[in-house]
Order: structure tokens, then sequence, then C-alpha cells
């Protein structure tokens, strides 16, 4: 059942936190959305997809949470202004942002156009400075908490941010803007009162990871340099959205979480 569970949730408690989060309609956004809903928050849920948000929402409604379905584009201005506006008169603020939508097209290098490369970096990087710029000026609104805070971000970024991927060199290059920009970040919203993270996921089974084109010989030896020898699932990166979005990361900002069953240990 959705809502805060005092014995499950006993530290991790997001009641009165609204939460935006990108990408929400499927795989991780929507799993993102459905822990972050059962901590307390009331959530609003973004994505292309609208009729995915949509779903998304009933099924948090059916269990007692708070939500709304906003369809969103975040590599457009105008949509990222539209969620802030809708989201403020709905539920008058905004506490945390996940910043999840991102998109993995593979493409060789020497084949790849310049369009290709705009776009992977329009969603995956500009479209994160464009989400967090538009919430953080109306987290900085916000009153301080017990803990001294206005707001919290988390920018799912990736372990492409670490090592590189064949095939993926639009991808590895906005995932480490991700990184690095956050790191800037930290250091400016710090006096505001408002964090920034960002969490590294490894190969995490979802449904995106199914249908693109990905080479069956990547995918063995991807699988090949994981010590736990499998993929992660949708609840394990769920599991560290809630810990960085609740007080009990309260002295983590420009942080990076790596979970990624060891992958980059080696």
């Amino acid at each position: 059942m959705f809502g805060f569970n005092k014995t499950t949730k006993k530290f991790l408690d997001l009641r009165n936190k609204v939460a935006v989060i990108t990408g929400a309609a499927k795989g991780m956004g929507r799993t993102h959305a459905l822990t972050l809903a059962q901590a307390g928050a009331k959530i609003v849920v973004t994505d292309i997809d609208i009729s995915g948000c949509e779903a998304v929402t009933v099924e948090i409604k059916k269990e007692k949470g708070e939500a709304i379905a906003i369809k969103c584009d975040i590599s457009q201005k105008n949509d990222v202004d539209n969620v802030v506006k809708q989201t403020l008169q709905k539920f008058g603020k905004i506490d945390i942002l996940v910043n999840n939508a991102g998109i993995f097209p593979f493409k060789p290098f020497l084949e790849m156009q310049e369009s290709e490369f705009e776009k992977v970096i329009d969603v995956n990087l500009k479209g994160y400075f464009l989400m967090t710029q538009a919430c953080v000026k109306e987290m900085q609104k916000n009153q301080l908490d017990a803990k001294g805070f206005r707001g919290t971000i988390i920018n799912i970024a990736s372990v492409a941010a670490i090592i590189g991927f064949g095939g993926l060199s639009h991808y590895c290059a906005s995932k480490g803007g991700v990184i690095a920009m956050s790191k800037a970040l930290a250091l400016e919203l710090a006096p505001l009162g408002i964090r920034i993270n960002n969490i590294d996921p490894g190969s995490i089974d979802t449904p995106g990871t199914h249908t693109t084109n990905i080479d069956p010989k990547l995918r063995e030896l991807m699988m090949a340099k994981i010590p736990m020898k499998r993929n992660g699932k949708d609840q394990e990166i769920s599991n560290a959205v809630l810990f960085l979005a609740s007080d009990e990361s309260s002295y983590m900002t420009g942080s990076v979480m790596i979970v990624d069953g060891g992958w980059t240990a080696g």
C-alpha cells in the first residue's frame, strides 16, 4: 500500500514533499515514481509518453497516493516550463527533482550524423540543465526544512560516464557532462540550501535495454565484466534514489553513487 509506512520507511519519510520525475512512464522512472510515492511524496510523472504517465498515476492513486501526469520533452524549454507551472498549480511547490529521462541509440562513431549526436546531447545533458534550472528557481523559494535544505536533485547518470562503450560515444559524452555539471552545481546550490547528487547505474534490466539495437556479443562481454554476473533491477536503483531524496543523505552533495554490481571495481 502506498503512503507512508512507519515500519518499512521509518527513516525515509517523504511526506509533504513534492517530487518531479522525468522519463517516468516506464522502466526505472516508473519505479522511482512508485518508490517515492510509497515514502509519502506527491509525484509529478513526466515523459513524452503521456499515456504511460497516466498509467503510472493510476497505480499510485489506487494505493492512496497523490500524483499528476504531464507530457514533457525535457529538451524543449516550453515543455519544461509547463511542467513547473502545472506542478505549482497542483501542489504549490517542488522539493525533489529526479532527472531520469534519457536515450541511448547505438551508432558507430564514423557513421554517426551530427544530428544524431545533437539529439542525444539535447535530451541527456541539455534536458537535465533545463529541468534543473527551472526547478531550482522554485526550490529556492521553499522554507528551510529541519536539516536546513530547500530541495534536492538526483541525476540518473551512468557508468558510461566512467568507462567507454563502443557505439555510444554521444551517450558517454552526455553522461560525463551530467556528472561534471552536477559537481559545479553542487558548489553553487549548497548556499541556497539545495543538494544535487548522481547515481551511476550499471547494466539494468529495463524495457529500453531490450529494445535497443545492442550487439548480442557486446551484451555477453558486458555480463562477463560484472562480478555479480547479472543485470541490476529497477528497484535497486530506485532504492538509491529514495536514499538521496531523503534526509538520511543530508551530508551528500556533488556525489556519485555507483550501483553496478561491481562492474567498475575492476
